[in-house]
């Protein structure tokens, strides 16, 4: 299925227009528009898609201002303001009319709010809020199925388990994930090329898999809870050996904890657009990490080959086998909270279940099933959102 995605992007290409839509223009979205208008690419055409056009159009102005002033816009954008994530018919129809190559979903069920910063501290899990995180995608996979969708898909919102949720209910899927993994592997080549000397970082390869809780606990804390991680580096065709431990004890790195850390999961979707584009102009091959990818548990790195006709995209198991990123995904999505996801249903650990009730007083169910998701959403919202924040337990 992937692959004939980016053989019709690769025929698009040859025809002069790529589309790429941007559904919520938020601060992810709102950044995405930025670095595409910074390709200064001709052949581009971004779809910014909502259902508030004055706001869309406001940001999409400045946006499209600011990239001429670099003398970097050559990319026509247009603003759809008829697409409303709570309607799976208004999206279906707006993916019908535009016929996107790419649809990244940047949207936000109960935006404004970082939500580790309400949960990292109480109960150390981010699982919690997959019924939250798999709203939109939900719809918007819904919508892609009903108008005959045939664009790769991104997911911004926890991919490490909404994904695999879809897939597992038998639905319509999100080819890719980003995120986590992306944010990490900076931190660790800025740690290798300090420790080594290395002026030319951005030439230092660094392959890993693992879930969402290790990108967070090795950001905030510098160190693996315990659980080796899956971690490959080289330079200049040379393996590089560091002890974990003290490797991870240096990407720890101060940052804002505002909408500012949204460049990254922007950067994140820009950078698998810009990969699968440079594999199909370029006739190479290219590689990212994606959370999700393919509807599996956590984060895998990933090959695009278009040295070929016909390109293709795969898993990359030249470094790790599928079977150890498999279990360590697995481990470290459930000290995420989420001890599996299968046959529609997410199932949450004991452990979060009583962090939850000791830290909130909600008890979360053990297993959300797929058509308990708006019920479970609004029990999150209701029962640990909202009191959280009127006590400041988001401070």
């Amino acid at each position: 299925m992937i692959n004939d995605k980016l053989k019709l992007i690769k025929q698009h290409d040859k025809e002069g227009k790529i589309k790429v839509m941007i559904i919520g223009l938020g601060s992810v979205g709102n950044y995405l528009l930025t670095y595409l208008l910074s390709t200064a690419d001709e052949k581009l055409e971004i779809i910014v898609a909502g259902r508030n056009a004055d706001k869309l159009q406001c940001d999409v102005n400045i946006a499209r201002v600011a990239a001429l002033i670099r003398r970097q816009n050559r990319s026509n954008v247009i603003v759809d303001g008829t697409c409303d994530l709570e309607n799976v018919d208004s999206i279906a129809e707006c993916i019908r009319r535009h016929k996107p190559d790419f649809i990244v979903n940047t949207s936000r069920v109960y935006s404004g709010l970082k939500y580790g910063s309400i949960s990292w501290k109480n109960v150390r899990a981010y699982g919690i809020w997959t019924p939250l995180s798999i709203k939109y995608i939900r719809n918007i996979m819904l919508a892609y199925e009903k108008a005959d969708g045939k664009g790769v898909v991104i997911n911004t919102s926890y991919s490490d388990g909404t994904i695999p949720w879809l897939k597992s209910a038998g639905k319509a899927y999100p080819d890719f994930g980003s995120g986590n993994l992306n944010h990490l592997l900076p931190r660790l080549k800025f740690a290798i090329a300090a420790e080594k000397g290395i002026e030319d970082f951005w030439n230092i390869n660094v392959d890993i898999a693992t879930a969402h809780f290790h990108d967070v606990v090795i950001s905030k804390e510098g160190q693996n809870e315990g659980l080796v991680q899956l971690i490959n580096i080289e330079y200049k065709g040379e393996k590089i050996e560091i002890d974990q431990d003290y490797l991870l004890s240096k990407c720890v790195i101060s940052m804002p904890t505002d909408s500012k850390r949204n460049m990254m999961n922007a950067s994140s979707n820009f950078d698998i657009i810009a990969s699968i584009l440079k594999a199909i102009r370029e006739n190479t091959k290219t590689k990212f990490f994606s959370p999700g990818v393919f509807g599996n548990i956590g984060g895998f790195p990933v090959i695009v080959d278009g040295t070929t006709d016909e390109p293709k995209c795969y898993i990359d198991e030249s470094i790790f086998t599928m079977e150890d990123m498999v279990l360590k995904n697995r481990q470290s999505l459930a000290l995420d909270g989420v001890e599996d996801i299968k046959a529609g249903n997410l199932v949450y650990t004991d452990a979060l279940i009583e962090k939850a009730q000791k830290a909130f007083g909600a008890t979360l169910p053990k297993t959300v099933h797929f058509d308990e998701i708006d019920a479970t959403a609004d029990f999150i919202i209701n029962s640990i959102i909202n009191p959280a924040l009127e006590k400041g337990l988001n401070k």
